[in-house]
């Protein structure tokens, strides 16, 4: 069990640290939105606009959402794994479909159902940059972690 924490906790860190510093980063360059206004956003899941309002406090708490929902994805994908072993012996594979999905859930079913403001349809290379993230910087960290940290426990 100690191993199954160990990795959920791993995955946690570096997908949700990955996740967030590409957001911060290509919405600074593209956009020139700051670090403070994206975990801002993220706070607006829960409190809606008023979190563009709330300065650092709500930051802070977009933050700590963002981990706090980084945590269920891999803690999900590591405990599914316990149990399927082919999730741990393709990791990179079953990483890669896990990101598109956690990328369908939270972009067609969290978004639309949290208090996020609604924007019009992404741009293209939005979209498309977001499934490479979630893919790369999101699901196969996760899967790599369930594989090499959780062991055989």
């Amino acid at each position: 069990m100690k191993g199954v924490v160990r990795a959920a906790l791993w995955g946690t860190a570096i997908a949700g640290t990955l996740d967030i510093v590409y957001a911060i980063v290509f919405h600074g360059l593209r956009s020139g939105v700051t670090a403070l206004r994206i975990l801002q956003s993220v706070a607006s899941g829960l409190l809606g606009a008023p979190a563009y309002r709330g300065g650092v406090p709500t930051a802070v708490l977009g933050l700590c959402l963002h981990f706090a929902i980084m945590s269920v994805i891999a803690a999900l994908f590591v405990a599914a794994s316990r149990r399927l072993a082919p999730l741990r012996q393709h990791a990179v594979a079953a990483g890669a479909a896990y990101g598109l999905a956690v990328y369908a859930v939270m972009n067609y079913v969290v978004l639309p159902l949290s208090a996020f403001p609604q924007r019009g349809t992404p741009a293209t290379l939005v979209v498309a940059l977001g499934l490479l993230v979630h893919v790369v910087l999101v699901g196969i960290p996760i899967a790599l972690c369930a594989k090499y940290k959780a062991g055989s426990t």
